[in-house]
């Protein structure tokens, strides 16, 4: 008659700890699978325990727990093979004393992740990246901290939060998966209020309508190339109605002398000062003059167009080479 092992009875071994690299079995870094001694399969061959097999990893010296599953009883005695990762969480290092106890797990109906970087969140699809590295995994803690390997990368990814219990097995079930911001995510800075930012283009533009209005070329006092003072900065312009009011006709030369000045030309010596002091007696002998002005025009204009019939190009006899 077999003999029935309670069902508090339980698996309870101490064990030195080194990474899975140390057999060759770099793989299982994706997961959360174990190596154990076969010693261990024979203990629990003989207790009545829950398939599949889930265990708890306690650091007594540093106080951390985690919960994993196992692939193999290859390992040698006194020891076992775990994952680097889950010594890190462990704060574990390689040759150090690791309790190990199996355990029974309810089924995860809810999950919360945290990554660590942004940059897992930029993954096209970072869901169904998680759901197939999560394949390799039994059961997840909270507070530990998984590796999702991706294009040649290593992404860490921190258990938040897990239901109905801290710790979830998360074979054949469904659980709902949500994401936490990342650590390193940072909230962008609220834009200036809307009053600041409208003022500022407003002020740009008055102080380019005032920098228009204060730029004035061409000002300051006059100065002679001779050395005299001169008495005024600005040539007097004569305005035609003014000359209307005194002959009541325009008078030609007046205007002819204005335009070559508003024309922008800079006059030196003494033109510029005869043109600066024009007085009403030159003006007075210009009017007396200006019956004459048509008539010298006249003739000027006729000696012009003499002049240019008289120039005709291409003209003379004409020459052939052959002769």
């Amino acid at each position: 008659m077999a003999h029935e092992y309670p069902r508090s009875s339980g698996f309870e071994q101490s064990y030195r700890c080194y990474p899975v690299s140390f057999i060759d079995k770099q793989h299982l870094e994706k997961g959360d699978k174990i190596i154990m001694p076969p010693s261990a399969l024979d203990r629990l061959a003989s207790m009545q325990v829950d398939y599949p097999m889930l265990f708890e990893l306690n650091n007594s010296s540093a106080g951390r727990v985690t919960h994993c599953g196992v692939l193999e009883f290859v390992a040698d005695e006194g020891l076992i093979y775990i994952p680097y990762w889950m010594m890190e969480n462990m704060l574990l290092q390689e040759g150090d004393i690791v309790q190990v106890k199996n355990k029974s797990l309810v089924k995860g109906t809810y999950v919360k992740l945290q990554p660590h970087t942004k940059d897992f969140l930029d993954i096209s699809n970072p869901k169904a990246i998680l759901e197939t590295t999560l394949r390799s995994y039994s059961c997840l803690t909270t507070g530990d901290t998984i590796m999702v390997p991706y294009n040649n990368k290593k992404y860490y990814i921190n258990i938040v939060e897990a239901k109905p219990s801290s710790a979830v097995s998360i074979i054949e079930t469904d659980c709902e998966v949500d994401f936490a911001p990342p650590l390193d995510y940072v909230e962008p800075e609220k834009p200036a209020s809307s009053t600041l930012a409208k003022k500022r283009p407003q002020e740009a533009e008055e102080d380019q309508v005032q920098k228009v209005a204060r730029f004035n070329p061409f000002t300051g006092s006059a100065r002679r190339l001779d050395g005299k003072p001169s008495t005024e900065s600005v040539a007097p312009v004569i305005k035609p109605h003014q000359l209307e009011s005194e002959n009541g006709t325009k008078d030609t030369k007046p205007s002819t002398s204005a335009s070559h000045q508003r024309s922008g030309k800079l006059v030196f010596g003494s033109n510029s000062n005869q043109a600066t002091k024009e007085t009403p007696k030159v003006v007075a002998k210009k009017q007396e003059t200006s019956e004459k002005a048509p008539k010298k025009q006249e003739t000027s204009e006729k000696a012009q167009e003499e002049k240019e019939t008289k120039f005709q190009a291409f003209t003379g006899k004409k020459y052939s080479l052959k002769g």
